[in-house]
């Protein structure tokens, strides 16, 4: 099995001022594959960007290692940078410039324009981008394109994107999707910080979770989507009577909520117990569903698990 690209063993950042520490990141040990599109969540604050800025060797660790292509991330910088293509989060570049002398600058800085020009121009196609217009007069959306435009146009081996599609609307964010879909199958690897659940679940191969500056899991989309529970809803034709939550409540059923003919609760396990309980009631209807990965997140933060939260974690 090849080496993994990214590979990071008990790497911690922590900032010292105002007289207390802060740690940013707190033994991070992980592996990203090569040819994979890894999912990189967390709130702000978690530690992601962080991450991202040790990994480009722009901070240096308190403790800890990392590697990028087998190469030490603060020995071998220079050389790790000449095989990424990178996009911050907030991207500032020059406003009175306009975009397309932003691409010719940074690809004579690579060296090589031509085939990055003309890789730039079917980008541009792509996301139906006009780089004739100046810096300043673009978009956040169009900021976002002009930065997928200069990671990308170099068709570098590793892609560490920090919130990618912020600012793109719906349709723009599927043509990124298949854009990144295009690099895997060429091979090529995707490091990608995002808020954008559904995104990641979309076109991630493996998700790891950040909190507080730790690592709370690294699992594929597809394990991590069957969570170990189901969202049960039972509908009645009588009344539920509230002694029926205590008796879910005994079997292990969580979150349960008795409310005129129905009852709604998070189920672990087997249903037979369920159907056990609600003996003396008449089914008139039951509702089973898997959680999505938004709630799925929202389990690692202790958080109501309910769509209509979806803003907490961002």
């Amino acid at each position: 099995m090849a080496a993994p690209i990214i590979q990071t063993h008990q790497l911690s950042k922590t900032y010292t001022g105002a007289g207390r520490d802060l740690k940013a990141l707190d033994n991070l040990t992980l592996d990203v594959q090569t040819g994979e599109i890894f999912g990189y969540l967390g709130p702000n604050g978690a530690g992601k960007t962080t991450t991202i800025r040790l990994l480009l060797d722009l901070i240096r660790p308190t403790q800890g290692r990392a590697a990028v292509f087998g190469l030490d991330i603060q020995k071998h910088s220079v050389e790790i940078h000449r095989r990424i293509g990178f996009l911050p989060g907030e991207l500032n570049l020059w406003k009175n410039r306009t975009a397309a002398q932003v691409i010719y600058y940074i690809a004579s800085l690579r060296g090589d324009i031509k085939p990055q020009l003309k890789e730039s121009q079917k980008l541009a196609e792509e996301l139906k981008f006009d780089a004739s217009k100046k810096i300043r007069d673009f978009s956040t959306g169009n900021k976002r394109k002009l930065g997928l435009i200069l990671a990308m146009m170099h068709r570098p081996e590793l892609l560490i994107l920090d919130e990618p599609t912020s600012g793109l609307d719906p349709l723009m964010q599927q043509t990124f999707n298949q854009m990144m879909r295009d690099i895997r199958a060429e091979g090529r690897t995707v490091f990608l910080s995002s808020h954008q659940l559904t995104e990641v679940q979309a076109i991630c191969d493996r998700v790891a979770i950040l909190r507080d500056g730790q690592l709370q899991a690294v699992q594929s989309v597809d394990h991590m989507m069957k969570a170990g529970f189901r969202y049960v809803d039972l509908q009645f034709r009588e009344a539920v009577p509230p002694m029926w939550q205590e008796r879910l409540e005994s079997i292990g059923a969580q979150d349960v909520v008795i409310a005129d003919h129905m009852a709604h609760f998070k189920l672990r396990g087997d249903f037979d117990p369920v159907l056990r309980v609600v003996t003396n009631g008449y089914l008139v209807n039951i509702d089973v569903r898997d959680p999505s990965l938004e709630e799925v997140f929202l389990t690692f933060y202790g958080a109501a698990e309910s769509t209509t939260q979806k803003e907490a974690v961002r």
